[in-house]
């Protein structure tokens, strides 16, 4: 099993934090360009046990993803985990930590395991090398977003 973990701290309240990444409407707002996600059961709210279906195209090649709220505890943890998707595993925690003088630190950390045995393994460093730079894109955007637009 492979881990990736991606901390930032923001200027902002974790309850504000929390609620924009609640809004799964923000997905589109924070995935980098290149990647196109569509919502398909649009009216979702997030409960736990409640899944999200969307789909995800890059490269002209469209995933469907379908991810279950495993655990929703507010202010701090919203962690998902994937029923469909191109992964073995899939669990991604956004964890959310009050800090002092008004930071709040916001991380990511996916635990994962790819397809394909040996095969899917080699694969690893292009994957981890995509994680990357999806999250630190996602991670600047937020915190653009939250800290500079006040937008939540």
């Amino acid at each position: 099993m492979k881990r990736y973990e991606k901390n930032s701290l923001l200027k902002c309240d974790i309850q504000d934090l929390f609620d924009f990444h609640l809004d799964v409407k923000n997905l589109k707002n924070i995935t980098p360009p290149g990647v196109e996600v569509t919502l398909l059961n649009k009216d979702f709210i997030p409960k736990e046990g409640e899944t999200l279906k969307l789909k995800t195209v890059k490269n002209f090649i469209p995933i469907i993803w379908e991810v279950k709220i495993n655990k929703l505890q507010s202010p701090n943890l919203l962690e998902d985990l994937a029923i469909r998707s191109p992964f073995k595993y899939w669990k991604h925690s956004h964890i959310f930590i009050q800090k002092e003088n008004g930071l709040c630190e916001l991380k990511d950390v996916v635990e994962y395991e790819v397809p394909f045995g040996l095969i899917g393994s080699m694969l690893n460093f292009f994957i981890s090398y995509e994680l990357r730079k999806m999250f630190d894109y996602r991670h600047k955007i937020t915190k653009h977003i939250i800290e500079d637009t006040k937008i939540v």
